[in-house]
């Protein structure tokens, strides 16, 4: 090869080299074989250049002392790099240092929060200040996410905050607290740190106060004993102008602060309200095989207080297995916890759709009477359960033009008010309800289970509610690890407990074994062969 070769090649490498680095970020591949596709954006995220007229800007606040000793801010900068490359111009990322750039003050007041870790340094341990957290802009107006330490969600945040900026949309959820005894921010406390840490804005509603025409999603918890005709009015006619609601009642109460006496509930109308849009919550419990477990104080043999703990048919774990795949909101379910729900019926008009979201397992029964919730006395819990086995419907969606429960009746009148209600729509919008037969499945009671998976189905519902079927199908898809109480049947859970059993002492040592020999065997073997060659 000539030296006038040798200098063309080698130019022509290095110019290939600066091309390929021009070109690095607008190109972007990734082989994802995990089964959600957990580290690919969606299609959603990918097309979203198509919905932007004027640039994105995304800024990672990450502290450089936290990149260099975990390696989520570099998965992270994938992650954005990736929105970058599919979005043709219209996202732009940048990844600074607060502390480096002189930003900390204005980085906190822009709500990114400050958090402590512990590092260890030369055998010293000390604690150190970090940031983690992104501001999304776009013209004037910007979405800030304070803490982002996690890939599960991450994506599902970024996209629906940056269609909510585009379209200049405000991501509002009401609540409606029905149970005269109950407050959100004590009694739903979760669900309220997770609709703002998901950029929802909540807005508290009094039952019977106006229910703006504008909200996109309005969740009424409980209110069968409380909720009187000027607040079924009001929410009726939210339904009627295309609102979408989703109702978590129950039609049997159970009194958890005293021994659990438990009894069927006087409805003030909204149970046969609900019934009447075609979903009918009925005054009964379900409980199931699939239980979870309870923690209680029980008076001892010796008359003492004890803490015990058990299974309790009363409080059901929803498997994988029984949601809806074919519906938006249950496509990529998780499960759900329930604690004493009432079965649904569907029973639609003819103008609307309706299906069911999740079921009990087969195994299930019911309490129709006499109802034993006492975690002391399950030799009566299973009185009804060869009559009422089977599968039980606890959540349920319906869609399409829903007749108005106060058609052709005078309007209600509530004492001591004057103003009159307005009038119902003179025509009816197709809307969307979920009915959950259950309302501490939103309470605090989900401290006690994997409350994320109530959580996460919530956070589903207000998007498919609020008509963003599309991107609620990027919620969920991390990686998840398969649940360990699957097998609801005790002596099947005892035949694979004691195959495992089996497998890992008796057949997995005896395999290495074997390999041993057989590995011996053959060294020896070679040996021999060796030394009848060499002779």
């Amino acid at each position: 090869m000539t030296k006038k070769q040798v200098t063309i090649i080698t130019v022509l490498t290095v110019a290939a080299l600066i091309l390929g680095l021009l070109i690095s970020r607008r190109l972007w591949f990734r082989l994802d074989l995990t089964k959600n596709k957990a580290y690919t954006i969606s299609a959603v995220s990918r097309n979203l250049y198509t919905e932007i007229p004027d640039q994105v800007r995304i800024t990672y606040y990450i502290s450089e002392k936290l990149s260099a000793i975990h390696p989520l801010p570099g998965e992270i900068t994938d992650l954005l790099r990736e929105y970058a490359a599919y979005s043709r111009g219209k996202i732009r990322f940048t990844v600074r240092d607060p502390a480096k750039a002189g930003l900390v003050q204005a980085v906190e007041q822009l709500g990114i929060q400050p958090q402590q870790i512990q590092t260890v340094e030369q055998d010293q341990a000390s604690v150190a200040t970090v940031y983690t957290g992104m501001v999304i802009e776009y013209l004037d107006e910007l979405e800030v996410l304070p803490v982002v330490f996690s890939l599960d969600t991450l994506e599902y945040d970024l996209t629906s905050r940056i269609r909510s900026l585009v379209r200049g949309t405000e991501r509002d959820v009401g609540v409606i607290v029905g149970d005269s005894y109950k407050e959100w921010t004590r009694d739903y406390p979760y669900v309220n740190q997770a609709f703002g840490q998901s950029g929802f804005n909540v807005r508290l509603i009094n039952p019977g106060d106006e229910i703006p025409d504008t909200l996109p999603a309005l969740f009424v918890l409980g209110g069968t004993e409380d909720l009187d005709t000027w607040a079924l009015y009001r929410m009726d006619r939210y339904i009627q102008g295309g609102g979408k609601v989703l109702f978590a009642l129950e039609g049997v109460y159970v009194n958890t602060q005293g021994s659990f006496e438990a009894r069927v509930m006087t409805d003030k109308g909204l149970l046969a309200m609900v019934s009447f849009y075609g979903a009918t919550v009925k005054p009964e419990l379900v409980l199931d095989k699939a239980a979870l477990m309870i923690q209680y104080q029980t008076t001892g043999p010796s008359g003492g207080r004890q803490i015990r703990m058990a299974r309790y048919s009363h409080w059901i774990g929803i498997l994988e297995e029984r949601g809806n795949r074919n519906h938006p909101v249950t496509a990529r379910f998780g499960g759900v916890d329930l604690f004493w729900p009432s079965p649904i019926e569907l029973n639609p008009p003819e103008s609307i759709s309706a299906e069911p979201l999740f079921t009990s397992s087969p195994e299930a029964w019911l309490q129709t009477r006499d109802f034993a919730t006492n975690p002391d006395i399950t030799y009566l819990f299973e009185r009804e359960a060869p009559d009422t086995k089977g599968v039980k419907i606890l959540g349920a969606a319906l869609s399409g033009k829903f007749p108005s429960w106060f058609a052709d009746v005078p309007k209600p009148t509530r004492e001591g008010v004057t103003d009159a209600l307005p009038d119902l729509p003179a025509e009816t919008t197709p809307s969307r309800i979920i009915v959950i037969g259950d309302t501490d499945m939103a309470s605090t009671f989900m401290q006690y289970t994997r409350g994320q998976r109530n959580l996460d189905f919530l956070l589903q519902a207000v998007g498919w509610l609020g008509n963003d079927d599309d991107i609620i199908g990027i919620r969920n898809r991390q990686i998840q690890a398969g649940r360990l109480d699957k097998i609801i049947d005790q002596e099947k859970r005892g035949r694979a407990m004691m195959l495992s059993r089996i497998i890992n002492v008796v057949f997995v040592p005896l395999g290495v074994i074997i390999l041993g020999i057989f590995l011996t065997w053959k060294r020896r073997t070679r040996a021999a062969l060796r030394r009848k060659q060499k002779s």
